[in-house]
């Protein structure tokens, strides 16, 4: 069987860095977790301890959750990561010059044996290495939103991404009960190319009445299998998220990635998906 990293940092304790923070703990890992300010490092241990609740309710939590929790801890400041960390997971918003400089940040932070990660979506790998003293222990690791009930990370690997760099990333992968796969640096990797041309396909056919927002979804979940619609999808990665990868996927791909109209004006009206209780559906807790 595999084992986890026994220890791992995650950057960033929104949404996402949460999510990877809870999935490393339960596995039994220790996690520390960054963030910008006390009070933002608070709400991201909240957010930790109630996805593990949420997962103690649903069955899928081998231990109370107050042991599980013991092992996270929250910080303010990239500095204050483990210089013995075997994984660091940065999961700050998809801003490029941001993500460098907090990768740069807790490369300096940690010991030269461990291996760094972005949890981008879509932003070039190649180019965040850049920001790095040893590219070779740096990839993409991908993960999926939510993430603890994600089976798959897209594990991306650079030109000078080193093979055991690749095997640790696989092995912890594994040990989280995951599947991966592998794809080089490329825009959008596999997962997000497709997902996004899938994604602003349905949203121009709304955009030019095709059909409501229910009516796509449920023609791909059961006309193709998909397990959840494109916009119902979009809804809960959120809008503003889906536009931004598109505009780098248009600026790197091609026209073909173009931003509809109806998505840039969601995003202006803050109609952002679930998280704002609106998008292309109205969500209620």
């Amino acid at each position: 069987m595999t084992a986890a990293p026994r220890t791992v940092g995650v950057v960033g304790g929104g949404r996402m860095g949460a999510g990877i923070a809870q999935s490393f703990a339960t596995a039994g890992s220790d996690v520390v977790v960054v963030e910008s300010g006390r009070e933002a490092a608070e709400a991201a241990l909240e957010r930790v301890a109630g996805g593990l609740r949420r997962a103690a309710e649903r069955g899928r939590l081998d231990e109370p959750v107050e042991r599980v929790l013991e092992r996270v801890t929250v910080t303010a400041s990239v500095d204050d990561l483990p210089a013995g960390a075997d994984l660091v997971v940065e999961a700050v918003p998809e801003d490029a010059a941001l993500k460098a400089r907090m990768l740069a940040a807790a490369e300096k932070a940690v010991g030269d044996r461990a291996v760094l990660a972005t949890n981008t979506s879509s932003l070039s790998v190649t180019e965040l290495a850049s920001a790095l003293s040893r590219p070779e222990r740096f990839l993409g690791m991908h993960f999926f939103n939510p993430v603890p009930a994600s089976a798959l990370v897209e594990v991306v690997v650079t030109g000078q991404t080193a093979e055991d760099t690749v095997r640790a990333a696989l092995e912890w992968t594994h040990a989280l009960g995951k599947r991966d796969v592998v794809v080089k640096d490329s825009p959008g990797f596999a997962s997000s190319r497709l997902g996004v041309a899938l994604g602003l396909e349905a949203i121009r056919m709304v955009e030019e009445g095709v059909a409501e927002p229910e009516a796509i979804d449920t023609a791909m979940t059961l006309g193709y299998k998909h397990p959840m619609g494109p916009l119902r999808l979009t809804d809960l990665v959120g809008l503003d998220v889906r536009l931004a990868i598109a505009e780098y996927l248009h600026v790197t791909l091609g026209e073909r990635f173009a931003p509809p109209r109806l998505l840039r004006e969601k995003v202006a009206r803050g109609e952002l998906g679930r998280k704002t209780g609106q998008g292309f559906y109205t969500w209620r807790e």
